[in-house]
């Protein structure tokens, strides 16, 4: 691995800063669905597009640039110093739909639904966890019957992030009961739009309005929507997982750099709890600023040894369960830290995460981040397992 970055990239580097500094939105994100958050983020997509920085390590043929990951990597980077959010209505489809279809859809699947993710016309959501079935997935119990060349579709489904706002959803569905609970999943492309589903939007503590329920009468989608096999779902899904945890989050893991130096600058102006001295004289505060700053500096060099492995790879390797891993107790602890820096202004001073109320918003959507893509219990029991090759 060469952490070095060449000439031809530090040049990439200088031209995706000057893009984003002349083109990115000066207008602040709508935090509602009602508030228009559709049609900023599919704004954004579409200047991305049409300036040339969509999908730039996705195939020339689907409508991105064919460069390589580490590209993407530096495209992250400098979005990230830009302040601009790492997570929108568009993540599902750019960081694990979309991959996932060019990994394992058919022909016909990846030239109408890629071009389309990348042009910014259409949001896409994820249809995978149930209220009994959210860490263990494989016990999924919403069922599809088979019906001529339609499966029909019941159940529920919950935690389906811009459920409210997409166009399609990555659905698994139990297309057969029998054997182990692994097998029989499918995979299927659910246009939102179909008759019989019902979203629910679940607006969150910290403000947050993203996340919904979705249900499921009896709707028709045809079997030409699966996505790799009948009852083969499973591997599919393993690989959706791969991309969100393994490259999905890279944006949020540069970002979490970003938000450790605006902490330290911010501990330079606020008063400490002495209630005399700036907080970054306080030893304790001082100790824990210099290990946040050392600990996302490790995982940055985490996420470029991953992209090195990615790159002889078309699928994220379960090595992404240890970013994953590492990223969400890093980010629970430089919430923390924060609150403690801040105190009640906690509430009142915008962070460079972006989220509703403040710093206190980004604290209580901390937690998140060890649930969200597979709790980090599940990410130990995958290093455990399929990287350190520990006894089940």
């Amino acid at each position: 691995m060469d952490l070095d970055f060449t000439a031809e990239q530090a040049e990439f580097r200088e031209e995706v800063r000057t893009w984003l500094a002349e083109n990115a939105p000066t207008e602040p994100r709508p935090h509602s669905w009602e508030g228009g958050m559709r049609e900023y983020d599919l704004a954004w997509q579409r200047t991305q597009w049409e300036g040339g920085w969509a999908g730039i390590a996705w195939p020339q043929e689907y409508g991105g640039r064919g460069l390589a990951t580490l590209q993407q990597l530096i495209w992250y980077e400098e979005y990230a110093k830009a302040g601009l959010p790492a997570i929108d209505s568009t993540f599902v489809g750019l960081n694990h739909a979309g991959p996932t279809l060019i990994a394992r859809a058919s022909e016909q699947q990846k030239a109408f639904h890629l071009p389309r993710i990348l042009r910014g016309e259409d949001i896409w959501c994820q249809g995978f966890s149930e209220p009994g079935a959210g860490s263990d997935l494989a016990a999924l119990s919403t069922r599809a019957e088979v019906d001529g060349d339609h499966f029909v579709v019941s159940g529920q489904k919950i935690w389906t992030s811009f459920a409210m706002l997409a166009d399609y959803q990555e659905l698994l569905v139990r297309t057969d009961r029998g054997g182990s609970k692994h097998h029989g999943i499918t995979w299927l492309i659910c246009d939102m739009r179909t008759p019989g589903i019902e979203v629910r939007p679940i607006e969150t503590i910290e403000g947050g309005a993203e996340f919904c329920e979705c249900f499921y009468d009896e709707v028709r989608i045809p079997m030409a929507n699966i996505v790799g096999e009948q009852d083969g779902g499973w591997r599919v899904a393993m690989s959706t997982l791969s991309f969100e945890r393994g490259t999905g989050y890279t944006a949020s893991q540069v970002r979490l750099a970003a938000v450790v130096e605006n902490l330290i600058e911010l501990a330079k102006e606020r008063t400490g709890p002495d209630g005399r001295r700036p907080a970054i004289a306080d030893e304790e505060i001082a100790v824990r600023l210099a290990t946040a700053r050392a600990e996302v500096a490790a995982l940055r060099a985490m996420t470029y040894a991953g992209i090195c492995r990615n790159l002889r790879s078309a699928t994220p390797g379960p090595e992404g369960s240890m970013l994953k891993l590492y990223f969400a107790e890093i980010a629970k602890r430089v919430a923390t830290l924060a609150m403690d820096i801040l105190g009640d202004d906690s509430l009142r001073a915008t962070s460079r995460w972006g989220r509703p109320f403040g710093w206190t918003g980004n604290y209580l959507y901390s937690f998140s981040t060890s649930i969200g893509g597979g709790t980090s219990e599940i990410q130990r029991n995958i290093i455990g397992d399929r990287v350190l090759g520990l006894p089940r």
